[in-house]
């Protein structure tokens, strides 16, 4: 199983390695070994929706389109349905791999597949599929390893990896799309599938870095009813991160940081080409006697609040194009009882500021949500989930829209 799914796998569900397998099909092919491995996942979500208010930057925009009502829906979790190729050799002194993998959805119409959300009739278009990795990697133990290819994004990837809802849906919000939100936008920005380059240093007893240049993104936002969107001279990102895990008395932890900055270029007549976005976060995580506690935060100007460079700039009271500042974060705890059963609890919240008065009224301030899940391994691959979540977004303007969201389902590893 290739790194990012052993991550998801692993790391993100802290401790979950009773229910998850450590590799995929390993199978040895002349100078290559092949490792195919993946997930595959479905929930069945209730979502009872308050408030009808049109909230830019939030997932929970018009939350209740129908107002108190309750709706159904089935497609995947925050993790996609994963089928992922891996080969590795030793060629020349360098350790040399390949990953692609593709992410089929579950959902039956691509227009609604997010879990929470009653799709239209059938059109005949089955759940969407992505290709969220194609890279390859080359290097040495004794150096460190190159990537080259489209992989999760450096900054933000170790608060997604470490979100228990990973395991199940989370945020559950209206839209297109091949999984639900998780935790997305209510605690952390998205990492993102990003075309790279990046370099990662050797394990050096536990501690590790990776830094690299990755996609340029076009920033977009809305501002008093038009949308913002910068169109030229954006620059690539540079991203990146460094952690250090240990093992001491019994506690398994890791403490990481991460960052970005990009020069998103110009937004025509409403700024210059010199604007740029960034951000940063710090985060640990730590298992004892039983228990996964995370804790995360994160805080940037110019990179939004959900998906990064969206609604991150808006213009002031002299028409000037100025950065939104954000921050935000989560906690998280878990306990494993005898009987294998997981219970989990996280409480997160992304909060966007305004650039002045004068900035749109109805632009998101805050997002939070609770979420209580459970988890039950029926075998090493094999999980049953329940989950309960309480999400709620509020505007500038004091207006306010909320979701109740209950899905059960299952996912397996191979």
């Amino acid at each position: 199983m290739n790194k990012n799914i052993k991550l998801a796998v692993a790391g993100a569900v802290l401790a979950l390695s009773a229910t998850a397998a450590n590799a995929g099909i390993i199978i040895p092919a002349g100078d290559w070994t092949v490792d195919i491995g993946g997930n595959v996942n479905m929930y069945s979500s209730w979502s009872k929706a308050k408030g009808t208010n049109t909230i830019i930057g939030s997932p929970l925009t018009s939350a209740g389109a129908a107002d108190s009502k309750t709706t159904n829906g089935m497609g995947n979790g925050l993790l996609p349905n994963f089928l992922s190729v891996s080969g590795s050799t030793r060629q020349n002194d360098l350790d040399v791999g390949f990953t692609i993998s593709l992410q089929p959805g579950s959902a039956n119409n691509s227009a609604l597949s997010q879990v929470g959300v009653t799709p239209a009739a059938s059109t005949g278009t089955n759940g969407g599929l992505n290709n969220r990795q194609s890279f390859i990697t080359f290097g040495d133990k004794s150096w460190g390893s190159i990537k080259v290819g489209k992989d999760l994004g450096i900054y933000a990837s170790d608060a997604i990896l470490s979100d228990i809802t990973l395991l199940g849906v989370g945020g559950a919000a209206a839209g297109g799309g091949n999984t639900s939100l998780g935790r997305i936008g209510f605690g952390y920005m998205y990492a993102d599938w990003k075309p790279q380059i990046a370099y990662t240093s050797p394990n050096m007893n536990g501690f590790q870095a990776t830094v690299g240049i990755t996609q340029a993104f076009i920033a977009s936002g809305g501002n008093a009813g038009t949308t913002l969107s910068s169109t030229t001279n954006a620059s690539v990102g540079y991203e990146g991160k460094a952690s250090y895990s240990f093992n001491a008395n019994g506690v398994d932890g890791k403490v990481w940081v991460s960052g970005i900055s990009q020069k998103i270029g110009s937004f025509g007549a409403t700024g210059n080409d010199d604007n740029v976005a960034y951000a940063g976060d710090i985060g640990a995580k730590a298992s004892v006697a039983g228990f996964d506690v995370v804790g995360y935060y994160y805080g940037g100007s110019g990179i939004g609040l959900e998906g990064q460079f969206m609604n991150g700039f808006g213009l002031n009271a002299t028409g000037k194009l100025e950065a939104r500042d954000s921050s935000g974060g989560y906690v998280q705890v878990a306990y494993t009882l005898p009987t294998k059963t997981k219970v989990a609890y996280s409480w997160g919240g992304s909060y966007l500021d305004k650039t002045g008065a004068s900035d749109v009224a109805t632009l998101v301030d805050s997002n939070e949500m609770h979420d209580l899940m459970v988890i039950q391994p029926l075998t090493k691959h094999l999980n049953l989930v329940a989950e309960y979540s309480y999400q709620s977004a509020e505007a500038h303007s004091g207006i306010k829209n909320e979701k109740n969201v209950g899905s059960l389902g299952a996912i397996l590893f191979f």
